[in-house]
C-alpha cells in the first residue's frame, strides 16, 4: 500500500471513527430519557422501555434499506443520509417538548433511529474493511472504542442538563394539579437544547463528509454480489452471528437503558448519583474496549468473546441475587467485560462472506431489533415481580447465547444452497 494511498486510508477511518463516538452519545443519553419521561409523563417500567423499542425496532425496518443504498449508490452517499436522518430526528425534539407529547417524543427517537441504522450499516463493514483484513476484527474495536468514550460522557453530561431541572415527588405531591402538569410540561423541555445542539452538529458532520473524498473499496471480482438476503443465509457463522448480535444488543440496552432505575432500587442511590455510577460504566466499557482490542493481538478474538461472555454471567447472577453498592459494582463488571462483544460479533458474522458481505451486514444489523424486544422482557420482569433485581435473569440468558457463538457458532460454515 503507498503511502499517499495509506495516508487516505487513515484520513478516512478517522472520520469514519467519529461517526462511532456521535451515535454512541445519542444512544447513551437514552438511559437519562427513560427515568426523565417516565417521571414527566407518568409511565410504568414496562411503558418507559418503548423508548427503547423506538429505537431499536427502526433498526429492524431500516437495515434492508440502509443495505440497498449501501449497493446503489455508496458508502459516502449512505453516511450523509444517515447523518441527516439523525439531525432531523434530533431536531424533532423540539416539537415534541413543545406538545408535550410522548408520542412524539417516540416519534423522534425513531426517526434518530432510522439515521443511526443507517450509519451503522455503512459505518462498521467500512471500518472493518478500510485496511489489512488481518486486522479487521481490531480496527473495529478500537473504532467502537470511541463508541465507549460517549458512553462515558453522555449519562453525566446528560443528567446535569436534563435531571437536575426537575423537581421531587415530595415536591410534585405537594402542588395543584394544574401546578404539577406545569411544573412536569417544564422539566420536559429540557431536553430541548441539547437535542439542538446535536442536530446542529450533525449537519455540520454531514457537510464536512460530502466535502471529503472517501477512498473507494475495491471488493474481489471473484467475490460476484449476491442476487438476495436468502442466500446469504448458507453461511451458518453468519446465522449464528445475526442471533448473538439480537441477544448481545438486548443485554446492553437492558444494562445501560434501565441502569438508573435498577440503581435506585438494589442500592438505594438518588437519580443524579446513579447516572454518575452509570458514567462509570461507560468508562468500564471504554477501558474494556481498548483491552480487548490490545488483548486481541495475542488471543483470538471468539476466545476472548467466550471468556467475556462467561464473566458476565457470573456477574449477572450477583446482579439477581445480592443488595446494595456491590450490585451496582456488579453492573459496572458486565458493562467491562460486554464492551468487546458488539464489534467482535458483528466481524467474526461476516467473515468470508464475500458477495453476501452487504446483505450479512444488513442482517446482523437488523437483529439489533433485539434491543427493542428484550428490554420489554425485562420490564414486565420487574413490575409482575415487584422487584426490577429479577429482569436480569434477561441479561444473564442473552450471555449465555454469546457464549455459545463465541465457543463454537463463530466457525465459517458455508452450505450449498
Amino acid at each position: 500500500m503507498t503511502s499517499q494511498k495509506s495516508q487516505s486510508y487513515l484520513f478516512a477511518f478517522a472520520l469514519v471513527t467519529s461517526l462511532f463516538f456521535l451515535w454512541g452519545f445519542v444512544h447513551n443519553l437514552d438511559p437519562i430519557l427513560i427515568p426523565h419521561l417516565k417521571k414527566s409523563f407518568t409511565l410504568t417500567t414496562t411503558q418507559s422501555t418503548l423508548i427503547d423499542f423506538a429505537v431499536y425496532v427502526a433498526y429492524f425496518l431500516m437495515a434492508l434499506p440502509a443495505g440497498f443504498i449501501m449497493k446503489k449508490f455508496g458508502y459516502k452517499i449512505g453516511i450523509i443520509t444517515g447523518l441527516l436522518l439523525f439531525a432531523i430526528g434530533s431536531f424533532m425534539f423540539l416539537p415534541a417538548a413543545d406538545y408535550q407529547s410522548y408520542n412524539y417524543f417516540l416519534i423522534a427517537l425513531f426517526i434518530i433511529a432510522c439515521g443511526l441504522t443507517i450509519l451503522e450499516t455503512a459505518a462498521n463493514p467500512y471500518a472493518a474493511v478500510l485496511g489489512d483484513p488481518a486486522t479487521s476484527t481490531q480496527r473495529l474495536n478500537f473504532a467502537q472504542s470511541f463508541n465507549g468514550l460517549a458512553a462515558a460522557l453522555a449519562p453525566v453530561i446528560g443528567a446535569r442538563i436534563i435531571l437536575t431541572k426537575g423537581h421531587t415527588d415530595a415536591e410534585l405531591n405537594a402542588m395543584t394539579e394544574a401546578a404539577r402538569k406545569l411544573a412536569l410540561a417544564s422539566e420536559a423541555a429540557s431536553v430541548k437544547m441539547p437535542y439542538m445542539i446535536l442536530g446542529i452538529v450533525l449537519v455540520v458532520v454531514a457537510i464536512l463528509f460530502a466535502l471529503t473524498h472517501l477512498p473507494k473499496l475495491n471488493t474481489d471480482p471473484a467475490h460476484t454480489p449476491s442476487k438476495n438476503i436468502f442466500h446469504a443465509f448458507k453461511h451458518k457463522h453468519l446465522t449464528w452471528g445475526v442471533i448473538a448480535q439480537f441477544f448481545y444488543v438486548g443485554a446492553q440496552v437492558c444494562v445501560f437503558s434501565l441502569f438508573i432505575l435498577y440503581a435506585e432500587k438494589s442500592a438505594g442511590l438518588e437519580q443524579v448519583t446513579a447516572a454518575d455510577y452509570l458514567g462509570a460504566c461507560g468508562i468500564a466499557f471504554l477501558i474494556g474496549r481498548f483491552l480487548g482490542t490490545f488483548l486481541m493481538r495475542y488471543i483470538l478474538p471468539e476466545r476472548l468473546l467466550t471468556f467475556y461472555a462467561a464473566a458476565c454471567i457470573l456477574l449477572s447472577a450477583i446482579a439477581i441475587f445480592a443488595t446494595g453498592m456491590i450490585t451496582v459494582y456488579a453492573v459496572i463488571g458486565i458493562c467491562f467485560f460486554m464492551s468487546i462483544m458488539f464489534p467482535t460479533i458483528f466481524s467474526l458474522g461476516i467473515k468470508d462472506l464475500k458477495g453476501d458481505t452487504e446483505y450479512g451486514s444488513s442482517l446482523i444489523i437488523m437483529s439489533i431489533v433485539g434491543g427493542a424486544i428484550l428490554p420489554r422482557f425485562f420490564g414486565m420482569i420487574a413490575d409482575s415481580t415487584g422487584n426490577i433485581q429479577h429482569g436480569y435473569i434477561i441479561p444473564l440468558i442473552c450471555f449465555a447465547v454469546i457464549l455459545l457463538f463465541g465457543w463454537t457458532g463463530h466457525k465459517v460454515v458455508t452450505t450449498d444452497k
